[in-house]
């Protein structure tokens, strides 16, 4: 259930950002959203007394807050000035690749056969198809598809933190903390860019919902897969993430993929799924023996 949920809640914020972000600064729109979550989740980590085990863990609350929530929120909303959401969605759509290529570096030992090389490949050649085949133009466009790489690169980050040196603690406080964090090196960046009016209620709506339900909620949902199934298929949503933004994308947005890009989602998402589907029967047989 919270695998279902967190594939479908975190289909939309591309769509919602797209929204706001035509009326809120990129990076306001992001200190909004982190400070909005921090507000809902630091009282209930205070009431837990989940806050007090962290005076040890400055060093990975830092790293988590800047992979999981500065980059990835700050260069999302950047990028989706230039490019589409649903092309957002699906480039995103490689973080579990990201993750696998990273995870010795967290001394997450996991073997790399030929399966997983394969699936590395079929992702490559996918992203290779969705940015050469007109999906993405000018030098504007490739500045976004830039920030929203370098924002799955920060997703991939977020997770292995949290199995390498969190996994033991109350997920809600390192939760609640590393969202207050990212609203203090969020904050100055975003008094330079103060809206030129007052946002509609549109977007104030988007901030709410990313803030509230696609940030806090969201979070917490993720921290619990993580802890229950590791990094490696707690990314696994990001099969379903990009299916929902497309559509809300071509739907509502009306952009258009075609069929390069359709291409490109099926050859990325299969490859995200041999590059992690390895770790199935390992985790089938644990919970077995539990």
């Amino acid at each position: 259930m919270a695998f279902a949920a967190l594939s479908v809640i975190w289909g939309f914020p591309y769509f919602l950002i797209k929204l706001a972000v035509t009326e809120v600064p990129p990076l306001m729109l992001a200190w909004s959203r982190v400070t909005l979550a921090a507000l809902v989740l630091m009282p209930i980590a205070w009431r837990r007394g989940s806050l007090a085990p962290l005076s040890g863990h400055a060093g990975s609350l830092l790293a988590f807050a800047l992979a999981e929530f500065v980059i990835p929120f700050a260069g999302i909303s950047i990028g989706e000035q230039w490019i589409g959401s649903s092309v957002t969605g699906i480039l995103i759509a490689t973080v579990p690749m990201w993750v696998v290529l990273l995870a010795r570096s967290f001394g997450v030992h996991e073997r790399l056969g030929a399966r997983r090389l394969v699936g590395l490949a079929l992702g490559f050649v996918g992203v290779v198809i969705l940015l050469g085949f007109g999906t993405v133009a000018g030098k504007q466009g490739w500045a976004g598809v830039a920030c929203v790489l370098i924002s799955a690169l920060g997703y991939a980050v977020g997770p292995l933190v949290i199995q390498r040196h969190m996994k033991a603690l109350d997920s809600i406080g390192p939760l609640a903390a590393s969202l207050a964090i990212s609203s203090v090196v969020l904050f100055i960046p975003a008094l330079r860019g103060l809206p030129m009016h007052m946002p509609s209620a549109t977007s104030i709506a988007c901030i709410a919902a990313l803030g509230i339900v696609c940030t806090a909620l969201a979070m917490m949902l993720m921290f619990y897969l993580v802890n229950q199934a590791g990094a490696s298929r707690a990314t696994l949503i990001t099969y379903l993430n990009p299916a929902v933004a497309s559509l809300l994308g071509v739907m509502l947005l009306h952009e258009r993929l075609g069929a390069s890009g359709s291409l490109a989602f099926a050859l990325i998402l299969l490859g995200s799924w041999l590059a992690t589907r390895q770790r199935l029967p390992m985790l089938v047989k644990g919970a077995a023996e539990r």
